[in-house]
Formats: C-alpha cells, structure tokens, sequence
C-alpha cells in the first residue's frame, strides 16, 4: 500500500478520490462548492473539486493503517461472547416487559394534528380517499398471542439488516460502524450524513434512556417507602412548560457513573456490561419457570384475533425493540478477532433475544387473556401487573423489577460506549476536532471524546423530557440500515476479491430486502419526525461546508 491506494479492488479504493463527473451529481451536489468570487470559467475547477471531494471514497487499507498508528491504537481485549453481550445488553431494555403487551392488546388514538399522524396512514389515506381526513385517526388491530409470531418475523426483518453489518465489520473491522463503512462505499458526504445523523441516534435516544430509568427507578422507591423529592428527580421542562422541578439527579449520575466506567476502559465497561446482562437474563429466566407455572392454556384463545394483519401491525409496534445489535459493529477495532467475532456477536445477540422475547410473550399472553393489556396499569408494566395479580411472591416481582432496571442500565451504558467510538472514527478522518480522537495514555481510551458525550446526555437528561422526539432514533437507525446495505452491494460490486470474514447470501437481494423494509419502516414514523430529522440534516450538512469539508484529508490533497 501506498499513500492510501489499494491494489485489492476497482471503485472507491482504487484512488484515493473517486470521480463521477456526471451532471446529475454535480446539480446535487452544487451548494457544497465555495461561493462564487471569480469569473466562471475559473471557478469551474473549484466546483467540481467541492463535488468530486464530496464523493471520495477512503480507502480500506488506509483505514486499517490508521488505525494500527500506535498514538491512536485501541486495546483489543473483546472476545466473541462480549461482543454478545454488548448486543444483548442494546438490544434487551426495558420494552421486554412493556411492548409485549401492548403490541397484543393493539391500540387506537387520535393523532392532535398532520405532524403527529403517521407518514404510512397519510399515503394509505390519499390513495384510497384522495384526501388526509382520516389519517389522524389512528389505530393497530391486536395481534393477540400471536404476537410471537410477531417477534419471529421482526428478527428475521433485522436479520437482513444484520447480515450486512456483519459482512462490512468482518471486512472493515475499524470504530465507526455506519460511518465507516459509508466512508469507503459511498464517499464523504455520505459518511459525514451517516455519521451525523448516528450522533443524533446515540444522543436523543441516551437522553430518553436516562430519563426512563430515574422515573422507574423513582417508582420502585417509592414501593419501599422511600420518596425521592419531585424537584429533585424530575425533568426542568416536560410537555411544553416548566415542571417546578430543579434538576432530574437521578438521570445525570447514572449517566456520570457510566461516563467514568467508559473512560477507565473497555475492558472493565464490558465486564460491567456482562453482569448486568446476567441479571437482566437472570430475570427474564425467573418470569419464564415462574409465569409458566401460572399458564393458563385457554388463554391463548384466539391465538390470533385479528388474522395476520394484527401479526403483522405488531410486529410495527415491536421492531424497534430489537434495535441496538448495531452498536456491536462499533467495538470492530477493539475485538480480538474481528473478521469471526463481530458477525458472530452481531447474529448470536439477534438470536439470544428473538428466543427471549417469543417466550416471555407466550408466557405473559398464557397468564392473562391479551384483552388485559389494553390500557392503565396492566399496559404499563404488563409483566409486573401479571405476577402481582396472580398473587406470586413479592420475591419474585423484585427480581423483575431489578432486571429492567439492569435491562435500561446496559442498553445506556452501550449506547454510550457505540457514541465515543463514532465521534473518534470521526475525528480520526479529520471530520471533527481532533480532541475527539484524543487516546488517554493509561486507559487506552478516547476518554475527551466520552467526557463529552457524557456530558452532552447527562446534563440533558436532568433538564428536559424529549417525549415524542425519541423517534429520532428510530428514524436515524433505520436510515443507517438502509446505507450500511447499499454498501454491501457497492464493495461486492468495487472489490469482489477482498477477504470477507462473512458473507451476505443472495447479493444484491438480501441487501435490497434489507432497503425496502427498513424504507417501509421509516414510513411508519410521524410527520413531525421527519421534519425534525430533515431539520438535523440541514444542519450537518452545514457544519460540513463550513468545517469538516476544508479539514477533510481530501482537501489536504
């Protein structure tokens, strides 16, 4: 390899910019040259450098090379069954006592305004009645018990998506996930959009993490007649007003706590990660010999109410449950064996929880008539209201309520961990201040780099209650699938001979299928969503004209 040429493909790797000179691309791409100050035809070559930047794919070995820099060398220390852990950790929150039944007793409301309607009913409702009256009016019919069927055709949904992590991270085994793996399939602007948008992903949705765990951490004290004072756990702002409170500590130490953890090490987060997943397991396990006694096989009739169109609706409910094995991806560079241990840590968490969550939704539905679920206690925390009401010893419902808490706890501590690791990816191209890919000489970690994500949750988190912004995540998760699967289908196509650690089955198809149903997803979400992730976007985009695009090694030359 020389100055970051590969000689093991075509496409992107084959120099270290890729140049498409098409006048499709260039009209797309025109606001990111630099303002007009000289006659046009000198200012031709300044546009179509901008665009032709703009598209430049990195190379696979330069990152590889990169990151073997003794100065920005991570430790390797993460075995196949850590990284499994870390997917189990993302994976399994608290929604496997809480979706569950929901998604089986279905539901209906109002949507207040156009924002808040979902962009699926607005399309359903334009081409059967050509008009948007009935999109607020929004309802899922309920899926019933066999709402494990659900969870079976969720996984295998994910499975496409996972497939294709699991190819790229076997293949470009560097920190960054998404980012990454844009960066050398699509171009510049594409990784920088990716990764942009995964900041927003990490972000919101740590915040709305922390947030959930200081509430339901505050209820289970309060079960022991132990009263956390409102203004002191409780959001500053929350629907629009101000709440009286003073600052939620319970959120920000717990994010504090696990930024201290993060910085110390992998090795010691992972370790951390892995007893809590224990417990959370441990839980799950209780509720499954516990809850099993208590089944009730006539219960599970009808076994699908609402045929399999509440299957599938359901399965929309519960899909985002199973985000999170993608943060797996984001270990690549501190693995010990990337190109077998990271597709097995990606495919092993999907199936550890597909198995879960079939069996505590066949429990819970076995117990109680799914019709109990619909609303008030019972949809809250259907698992816990099941065992309280069927009289089981307080013993028992402790162990639950200690397992979600664990259950929120490893998905923020994750998150966290997948958060630093983008942002140093990041900084290490020269996208964003090089304080972020800062290497503490003792710990071996990007330790600013979690500082301030630490801070950018924490503080946050003791403010505001984000509510309905949540889906931010969701979208922006979605979003990444969609890329991460193009790319599989660009390196296939670019550099076929290179070594794969795994490989997707059916290319381009499995990949393509991945594209439609992480699409149709996307469409699932909120107007208002959209607008505020559109909003996001913009955003970027400017901070890359403005800073990461003259600081890029593309535009080093």
């Amino acid at each position: 390899m020389r100055n970051g040429r590969s000689g093991n493909g075509g496409g992107c790797s084959r120099a270290r910019i890729r140049r498409l000179p098409t006048q499709a691309f260039s009209r797309v791409l025109a606001p990111l040259s630099m303002p007009a100050t000289q006659p046009a035809a000198e200012d031709s070559p300044k546009k179509r450098r901008a665009w032709t930047q703009a598209l430049a794919c990195k190379s696979i070995d330069r990152l590889i090379s990169e990151a073997d820099e003794p100065s920005r060398r991570l430790t390797k220390s993460l075995g196949p069954w850590s990284l499994m852990s870390l997917g189990i950790g993302a994976i399994i929150g608290s929604g496997i006592f809480v979706l569950t039944g929901t998604a089986a007793a279905g539901e209906h409301y109002e949507a207040p305004s156009i924002l808040h309607a979902q962009v699926m009913d607005l399309i359903a409702n334009l081409l059967q009645h050509g008009s948007l009256s009935g999109a607020l009016m929004h309802g899922r019919p309920a899926a019933g018990p066999a709402i494990a069927v659900s969870f079976i055709l969720v996984a295998v949904a994910c499975s496409f998506a996972g497939l294709c992590y699991a190819e790229l991270a076997s293949m470009i085994p560097i920190a960054g996930s998404a980012y990454t793996y844009s960066y050398a399939t699509l171009g510049e602007i594409f990784a920088w959009i990716i990764g942009w948008d995964l900041i927003l992903e990490y972000a919101v949705s740590n915040v709305a993490v922390a947030v959930g765990f200081a509430g339901y951490f505050k209820a289970q004290l309060d079960t022991f007649g132990l009263h956390l004072p409102d203004r002191w756990s409780g959001p500053v702002w929350a629907d629009g007003h101000l709440t009286g409170a003073w600052f939620n500590f319970p959120a920000f130490l717990m994010v504090f706590v696990l930024t201290v953890l993060l910085v110390r090490g992998i090795r010691e987060s992972a370790r951390t990660n892995n007893v809590m997943v224990l417990v959370k397991l441990g839980a799950i396990a209780t509720f499954l010999v516990v809850g099993g006694l208590l089944v009730k096989p006539a219960n599970w009739h009808p076994f699908a109410p609402s045929g399999f169109g509440g299957v599938v609706t359901g399965g929309a409910i519960i899909f985002f449950t199973y985000i999170g094995f993608d943060s797996v991806s984001t270990a690549a560079e501190e693995a010990k064996d990337p190109q077998r241990d990271i597709p097995f840590g990606i495919i092993g968490s999907l199936i550890v929880c597909s198995i879960l969550y079939v069996g505590v939704a066949l429990v819970l539905l076995g117990m109680m008539k799914y019709t109990t679920f619909v609303s008030g206690a019972a949809a809250d925390a259907p698992v816990a209201y099941a065992l309280k009401a069927l009289g089981t010893h307080p013993l028992f419902q402790s162990v639950i309520i200690i397992g979600a808490l664990m259950g929120i706890l490893s998905s923020l501590l994750v998150f966290q961990y997948g958060q630093t690791r983008i942002w140093f990816a990041m900084s290490r191209d020269g996208l964003l201040p090089k304080l972020f890919s800062a290497i503490h000489l003792r710990y071996r970690t990007p330790h600013w780099s979690t500082w301030i994500a630490g801070a950018v949750v924490g503080i946050p988190s003791g403010l505001v209650d984000i509510g309905d912004a949540a889906d931010l995540s969701n979208i922006g998760t979605l979003f990444a699938f969609v890329l991460v699967s193009l790319g599989v289908i660009v390196l296939r196509k670019s550099q076929p001979e290179r070594r794969r650690g795994f490989r997707v089955p059916l290319v381009p198809w499995f990949p393509l299928i991945s594209v439609l149903l992480c699409g149709g997803l996307m469409t699932g979400l909120t107007v208002i969503t959209w607008f505020r992730f559109a909003v996001w976007l913009l955003i970027g985009l400017a901070i890359y004209v403005g800073y990461s695009r003259k600081r890029s090694e593309f535009a080093r030359g």
